[in-house]
C-alpha cells in the first residue's frame, strides 16, 4: 500500500482536485514537440497529479504522482529516486536525458516496475510543471472537456501588455490566422482589424495579400519581428512571430504607423516566449480534447454507450466516412486544403493515411465553426458523428456538412462523404458505420459518384454489392461458367454482349452502342451465343441470377 502523504508531500505537491487518471503515454503524446519522451514503459501507469520529488525530505509523491526528479542527474541518486517512487506508488518518474539515459536507471525503472519518462535538455522544469497541470486538469475535466478558459484570459491579458508597449492595437493569432485574443485598444481601427476581430479570424482577401508578400513564409521561418508596409485595406503592422524552439506556434500583430523603434521591437519579441508557453498549453488541451472525443466515439461504434448521452448531441444521427481532402495541397493546422503558410514542401501528402485525413478534415471542421468534431479513426477510415435533422444546417450537421465538402471539393476535387442510414439510438450507430463504409467501398470501385452521397441515394448499388459478395466466381453455377470458358477458349464476347442485353432489354440500339458494335452484329451474336448454351431470357428470375453473375465478373 502506498504511504500516506507528510506534511512536505502536501506543501510540494501542485494543486489539484484530479481524480481522473491519465495514461503515461497519452500524456506524453498530448505535449508534443519532443519536450518528453517514455524512455521506460512499465505496464499501463496512469497519473493525475505532479509532485516535486525531494528524496532529502523523503518526498516520493503518492498513488497516481508523476513524480520529477528536478537537480537529480547522478545514476545512483536517480536509482533511488525511482526505488523510492515505487515504495510510494507514484504513477511515473521524469528525470533529465543524462540521467534517463543512464544504463543503470533504465534498468532500475525496469526491476521497480515505475515508467520513467525523459525530459528534453533545453525545456525548463518550470515550463513543463505549467504545461502537466493544465494537460491534468483539462484531463479532469470530463465530458465538458474544452480547450479554453484561463489559458484564453491570461492571452488577451498579454494582448494589453504587448498595446501598452508599443502604443498599437494588438491581435495574436495562431498559424491559421484564427484571432486567439486581441488588445482593448481601439484608437486605431482600420478595415481589415474590425473584419478580423469581429469574425475572429483574418479575411481570406487580407489573407491572399498577405501570403503573396511573402509574409507567412517568413512568420514560418523566421523568428525576429518585421515590419509590413500598408497595403491594399490593411495598414502598416509590426509583426513578431511566436516560436517554441523551432516550431512556429503563432504571431503577435500591432498595427503601427510606422515601423517601432529597435528596442520596442526587442521588448515585443521577449513577450513572444511568453506567448509561446500560452500557445503550447492551449495547444495541449486542445489536443487532449481531441483525443479524449476520439475515443469516446471509437467507443461508442464498438457498442460501449454507457455515459454516451453526457456528451452525445441530440438524435438522429449519420456515421459518416470523410475523404481524400489531404489530396489537394493540403496538411494539418493551415487555413484550408490547398493553401500554403509558409510550407517548406507545398503539395506534399500522404495517400493512405488516415491519421492525415482526419488531420485536415478537423482543421476544416473548426475553421468552419465546429468547435468539438466528432471524428475519429475507426477500422482504417475517417469517420464523423454528424446530426440529421431536415432544414439544420448548424456545425455539425449533415446539412452543413454538405457546403463543407462542397467547398473542401472546390480545391481538393477528391474529397467525399460517404454516409450511414439515419438513426435515432445509440445502439443503431454501428449499422450506420458499416453503411458508410460500404458506401465508401462503391464509390472507390466507381459504382458511386458525387462527393457526398447516402446509404439511402447508393440504395441499389449497395443492394447488388451485398448479393454479389455471396457469389463466388470460382464455382458459378448454370450458363454463365460456360460462356466464360467459351470466351477464354474462342476469343468471343459473349458474356460482355449478354451483359449489354440484360442492361438495355427490348433496345438493341443502345445495347450495340454500349458494344460499339452495329445493332446486326449484336443480334447475330446473341444467336451464337444461344448455340452454346441454353437460356430463357424471359424469366425474371434467370435475368436476375444472369446479371449478378456478369456483374461479379466484372461486366
Amino acid at each position: 500500500m502506498p504511504s500516506a502523504p507528510s506534511r512536505s508531500q502536501s506543501a510540494t505537491r501542485t494543486s489539484s482536485t484530479t481524480t481522473v487518471g491519465l495514461a503515461v503515454n497519452r500524456l506524453v503524446d498530448t505535449l508534443g514537440g519532443g519536450l518528453l519522451t517514455v524512455a521506460v514503459a512499465a505496464g499501463g501507469a496512469t497519473v493525475d497529479d505532479v509532485t516535486l520529488a525531494e528524496p532529502a525530505s523523503g518526498v516520493f509523491g503518492q498513488a497516481g504522482d508523476l513524480l520529477l526528479g528536478v537537480g537529480v542527474e547522478r545514476a545512483d541518486d536517480a536509482v533511488a529516486l525511482l526505488e523510492g517512487a515505487a515504495s510510494a506508488g507514484s504513477g511515473a518518474v521524469v528525470l533529465r536525458r543524462v540521467a534517463a539515459r543512464h544504463p543503470r536507471v533504465r534498468a532500475a525503472a525496469s526491476r521497480v516496475g515505475v515508467p520513467l519518462v525523459e525530459l528534453a535538455d533545453h525545456a525548463s522544469w518550470a515550463h513543463v510543471v505549467w504545461l502537466l497541470r493544465g494537460v491534468l486538469d483539462r484531463a479532469a475535466s470530463g465530458p465538458t472537456l474544452r480547450a479554453e478558459g484561463p489559458v484564453l484570459d491570461e492571452l488577451f491579458a498579454l494582448a494589453d501588455a504587448c498595446a501598452a508597449l508599443v502604443g498599437a492595437p494588438i491581435t495574436i493569432e495562431d498559424t491559421q490566422s484564427r484571432v486567439l485574443a486581441y488588445s482593448s485598444t481601439q484608437d486605431v481601427a482600420d478595415p481589415a482589424r474590425v473584419s478580423t476581430i469581429v469574425g475572429r479570424r483574418v479575411p481570406d482577401e487580407v489573407l491572399a495579400g498577405l501570403r503573396g508578400r511573402g509574409v507567412f513564409r517568413r512568420l514560418a521561418r523566421s523568428d525576429e519581428p518585421f515590419f509590413v508596409p500598408a497595403g491594399r485595406g490593411l495598414g502598416a503592422r509590426a509583426v513578431v512571430p511566436v516560436r517554441a524552439g523551432t516550431e512556429w506556434l503563432g504571431s503577435i500583430w500591432a498595427v503601427v504607423d510606422e515601423q517601432p523603434p529597435a528596442p520596442v521591437l526587442a521588448s515585443l519579441a521577449q513577450t513572444a516566449s511568453v506567448v509561446a508557453l500560452h500557445l503550447l498549453r492551449l495547444r495541449s488541451q486542445a489536443d487532449l480534447a481531441r483525443r479524449v472525443a476520439a475515443d469516446r466515439l471509437r467507443a461508442l461504434l464498438s457498442g460501449d454507450t454507457l455515459e454516451a448521452e453526457g456528451w452525445l448531441p441530440p438524435a438522429p444521427w449519420r456515421v459518416v466516412v470523410l475523404s481524400g481532402a489531404h489530396s489537394g495541397e493540403a496538411r494539418p493546422g493551415e487555413p484550408r486544403p490547398g493553401e500554403s503558410s509558409g510550407d517548406p514542401h507545398p503539395g506534399r501528402h500522404h495517400p493512405g493515411d488516415p491519421e492525415r485525413e482526419l488531420d485536415v478534415w478537423e482543421s476544416v471542421a473548426r475553421r468552419r465553426s465546429w468547435r468539438q468534431p466528432l471524428l475519429a479513426v475507426y477500422d482504417g477510415v475517417a469517420l464523423a458523428l454528424v446530426r440529421d435533422v431536415p432544414a439544420d444546417d448548424s456545425p455539425g450537421t449533415w446539412e452543413w456538412l454538405l457546403d463543407v465538402v462542397g467547398e473542401v471539393a472546390g480545391v481538393a476535387p477528391t474529397a467525399t462523404a460517404s454516409a450511414g442510414g439515419r438513426v435515432t439510438r445509440a445502439t443503431e450507430l454501428d449499422r450506420s458505420r458499416r453503411e458508410a463504409v460500404e458506401v465508401q467501398r462503391l464509390r472507390e470501385a466507381g459504382r458511386v459518384a458525387g462527393a457526398t452521397t447516402t446509404v439511402e441515394d447508393a440504395w441499389a448499388a449497395v443492394t447488388n454489392a451485398r448479393a454479389l459478395g455471396g457469389i463466388w466466381t470460382e464455382e458459378l453455377l448454370g450458363p454463365v461458367a460456360a460462356l466464360r470458358e467459351h470466351d477464354d477458349g474462342h476469343d468471343t464476347a459473349y458474356l460482355r454482349t449478354l451483359a449489354a442485353w440484360l442492361d438495355h432489354p427490348g433496345d438493341p440500339r443502345e445495347a450495340a452502342a454500349r458494344l460499339h458494335v452495329h445493332p446486326n452484329t449484336l443480334r447475330y451474336r446473341l444467336q451464337r451465343l444461344s448455340e452454346v448454351v441454353e437460356l430463357d431470357l424471359h424469366d425474371p428470375e434467370t435475368r436476375l441470377a444472369l446479371r449478378l453473375q456478369l456483374r461479379a465478373l466484372g461486366h
